[in-house]
């Protein structure tokens, strides 16, 4: 199979070291079919295999087993064990969390760490995942959900070493309505009007993601809505720290109606971004393109 035959939203794609896959993770079960998460392979990225099962909710138990929602992907690797990174949310009258599981291998079997949420508990919150600042602590790096403020934010909250806690309150970066190219989504609003929010424009953020160039420029890679549809967005820090000030940058990476992307180098020393493309369901594919580094920001090869 091709990446056009994968029907695949928010894709991570991880080289695994020790098995020399590139393994794909994303959001591939949607609606009431949501059953957890699938997962391709390849050893060239560009003929891929499966879906092979990755995770299951019915086989993790307890309350665990009660989730509807399954969103996003991020693993990582970290002290010779993966660390799985993902969205979940139960039924009525419960919040949408950042939760973290854990494996021996990059294709499981996951479970979980802790047996809540890593983001806070009265918060809609989605697409965690992990930066770790230059003195080797962890952080989670999260989206505050427009669902609940209206205006989308990014936050961070540091971790305990063993990514078991959050180590105090969340720390904001920055919202959907700083980025000088922002704009409102005639569905979206109308979504918050039902809600009885009409009155308050909407902003959305989406799937942060750190980068630091080969200058030392730290970098997020980050996803809304611009006058062309979704897009891929780039902020950066001016002080090179998770906590600095984030400065949107005004050219965006991608605006033709994709985003939610991840950057990783292949076995091949090149550097990668992948990300879906569209954003409307059922249409949406992953696509891989090779990412210049110029120091203080990055471009798609095309």
């Amino acid at each position: 199979m091709h990446l056009s035959d994968l029907h695949v939203r928010d894709p991570f794609i991880l080289p695994d070291p020790k098995t020399r896959w590139y393994c794909l993770f994303g959001s591939t079960c949607f609606g009431e079919k949501v059953k957890g998460f699938d997962y391709y392979r390849s050893r060239d990225l560009r003929n891929w295999e499966g879906p092979f099962p990755l995770i299951r909710k019915e086989e993790q138990g307890g309350a665990f087993a009660a989730f509807v929602d399954f969103w996003g992907v991020e693993v990582v690797l970290r002290d010779d064990k993966y660390y799985l990174f993902t969205t979940l949310k139960g039924g009525p009258g419960t919040y949408r969390g950042c939760w973290i599981l854990q494996a021996d291998a990059a294709t499981g079997p996951y479970t979980p760490l802790s047996d809540q949420a890593l983001s806070p508990a009265d918060w809609e919150c989605l697409d965690g995942g992990l930066y770790v600042d230059k003195a080797g602590d962890p952080w989670l790096v999260f989206c505050h959900e427009w669902w609940q403020v209206h205006n989308g934010t990014i936050c961070a909250t540091k971790l305990s070493k063993d990514l078991r806690k959050p180590l105090g309150r969340p720390v904001f970066l920055f919202s959907g309505s700083e980025a000088p190219w922002r704009a409102q989504v005639p569905w979206i609003t109308e979504m918050a009007r039902k809600q009885g929010a009409g009155r308050f424009p909407v902003y959305i953020t989406d799937a942060p993601f750190l980068y630091r160039t080969g200058t030392g420029v730290l970098l997020m890679l980050w996803s809304s809505f611009s006058a062309k549809g979704y897009c891929l967005a780039c902020a950066q820090s001016d002080d090179g720290e998770i906590t600095g000030h984030w400065i949107q940058q005004e050219q965006l990476l991608f605006e033709d109606d994709g985003g939610h992307a991840h950057v990783f180098t292949g076995f091949d020393g090149k550097l990668y971004i992948t990300f879906h493309v569209p954003n409307h369901a059922p249409l949406e594919r992953p696509v891989i393109f090779e990412l210049e580094d110029l120091g203080t920001t990055l471009r798609l090869k095309r």
